[in-house]
């Protein structure tokens, strides 16, 4: 019984170790998530990521999926629509402002990568947020 708990144990150790092999090292994966979170309003190239990684561009986007699941472009979208959302709850900010503080390059990009990760466009979702929130308050 001792012998087959120990190998359980080797194998799931195995396994978390396959899974990050190939990928950013928990320090290297800290610093560019931190990066791109401090810069998410601005333009943000792989390349500038890869160069505070010491890595080559393909090296760090191999990497970075392997360590996240998601390529880098849409570990930064992802990123952004999920401060776009904060926004859009807890600010009157216009869409044009919320997109552009997002770091999107203007409004209908925005609303065409917020419907395509939502399903609804932001307008609607900002609608539907702040009728959920009136009827919570009551």
């Amino acid at each position: 019984m001792a012998q087959l708990q120990q190998n359980a144990v080797l194998a799931t150790v195995a396994d978390s170790l396959k899974k990050n092999a190939g990928g950013l090292s928990p320090q290297r994966e800290r610093l560019v998530k931190q990066l791109i979170l401090e810069r998410l309003g601005d333009p943000l190239e792989v390349t500038e990521l890869a160069l505070a990684c010491s890595l080559s561009r393909s090296h760090f986007s191999r990497a970075f999926k392997c360590s996240t699941g998601l390529s880098p472009q849409d570990w930064i979208r992802q990123q952004r629509i999920a401060r776009a959302k904060l926004l859009i709850q807890h600010t009157d900010l216009s869409l044009t402002q919320i997109s552009l503080e997002c770091g999107f390059c203007d409004q209908a990009h925005f609303c065409h990568m917020f419907t395509r990760s939502e399903g609804i466009n932001p307008f609607a979702w900002r609608c539907r947020t702040v009728r959920r929130n009136a009827h919570a308050t009551l």
